[in-house]
């Protein structure tokens, strides 16, 4: 025990990322569930503050233009583009991930061949992209195909238009194989759509380098936007002339103001806009994004890797034999950001975990889940952790 403590304290000295942890409001928790929120940016308050007393309060209306409101949705959107590879112009801020899952596969449908009536959708996807996709398919007069990831290459055919896919699980932490799944359904002649809520700000994602069609995401996880702050839709280039949105709301036409009865789209990755923007979650995800100032998202990454690789490592010297096995992958190339363990107590344990001060969350019946934020979780976070989850899964009432 006393060898991995050391560990963690070399590698926590020797991490150039570490520094980026006083710039977040933190305790002496063991926060380990950013994979589901993430924490708050010292600085957001402040921002938020001159919003309310200054940009709201004083300027009232004047602000939609003096400062900058009503373009917040694509000028934010650059600034998420660079951490999911991505060029300026091609994210749009605004709604929910399941708004924009659903804006996402009802454009797919549109942009593909006709003739086709199969939309392939992960089997183990986060629930609601099944719904929204689902009820997407039902609108349009197609069916919904539920497939493995990693058995897309095999299904895909004449008949597939679209194929919506997470890049990370979201109870396992596996990670997909984007490029290749992207090439295989780009060369299936559909449309992809991926879903990165659990890898934009975790590792690389290259959305312009593989050629990805469309996706969406959430900006609450490793993003730090804060709770419900809006998700964002990505259009690749080639696609802005003829995206169609099925949701085509005043703020994404040509001339807004013009008021006209007739829609016609604007250019862009605008046309993903739909209704008024939420000014005020949207300018707190604005501020939060300045922690990544700098931030390369390898470095990131390889923290990401060293970290997971570290707490797997001490979870298997701490744990009573037996108690928990790590249901995700060994591999770099299939890991995400976060561990999984299977507990047969899971929500019993992890209770107690919260109780000690170590926070991570559980999918039910059997899973804890810890997630890693390499921008404020260092290696004495993920000995702590794995530590006390050690103490708990040992104690007789646990």
């Amino acid at each position: 025990m006393s060898d991995l403590k050391e560990r963690a304290q070399a590698l926590d000295t020797a991490d150039t990322l570490a520094p980026l942890r006083e710039l977040f409001t933190l305790d002496d928790t063991v926060y380990l569930d950013g994979n589901s929120l993430g924490a708050l940016p010292r600085h957001v308050p402040a921002r938020m503050q001159e919003v309310l007393t200054r940009e709201w309060g004083e300027l009232r209306i004047r602000s939609w233009g003096e400062s900058g409101w009503w373009t917040a949705p694509e000028r934010i959107g650059d600034r998420i583009a660079p951490i999911v590879g991505a060029a300026p112009g091609r994210i749009v801020v605004g709604d929910s991930t399941s708004v924009n899952v659903f804006k996402a596969v009802v454009a797919a449908t549109r942009l593909a061949p006709e003739g086709r009536d199969e939309i392939l959708v992960d089997a183990q996807t986060f629930p609601t992209d099944g719904y929204i996709a689902a009820s997407a398919a039902r609108m349009t007069g197609h069916r919904i195909v539920p497939i493995a990831p990693a058995d897309v290459p095999d299904a895909l055919g004449p008949r597939t238009a679209a194929v919506l896919l997470n890049h990370v699980d979201y109870r396992s932490g596996r990670l997909h194989d984007l490029p290749g799944l992207t090439a295989a359904v780009r060369a299936a002649g559909a449309v992809s759509v991926w879903d990165l809520c659990h890898s934009a700000g975790a590792l690389p994602v290259g959305l312009d380098e593989h050629g990805v069609d469309l996706a969406v995401g959430c900006t609450y996880k490793y993003l730090n936007g804060g709770p419900g702050s809006p998700a964002y839709l990505y259009v690749a280039e080639r696609h802005q002339p003829v995206f169609d949105s099925p949701l085509p709301g005043w703020t994404s036409h040509a001339d807004p103001f013009a008021m006209t009865p007739g829609y016609t789209p604007a250019d862009g990755a605008v046309r993903g806009r739909v209704g008024t923007p939420d000014i005020l979650s949207m300018l707190a995800l604005e501020a939060s994004l300045d922690v990544w100032d700098g931030v390369g998202i390898d470095a990131v990454r390889a923290k990401s890797l060293a970290l997971t690789d570290f707490f797997l490592e001490c979870v298997e010297a701490y744990a009573p034999e037996g108690r928990v096995t790590s249901v995700t992958p060994a591999a770099h190339a299939e890991r995400g950001s976060q561990v999984a363990l299977r507990c047969h107590d899971a929500e019993p344990v992890m209770a107690e975990l919260i109780a000690r001060g170590v926070v991570g969350d559980l999918r039910r019946p059997d899973v804890l889940r810890f997630g890693f934020t390499p921008l404020y979780v260092g290696f004495a976070d993920a000995e702590r952790a794995a530590r006390v989850l050690a103490e708990v899964l040992g104690a007789p009432e646990a």
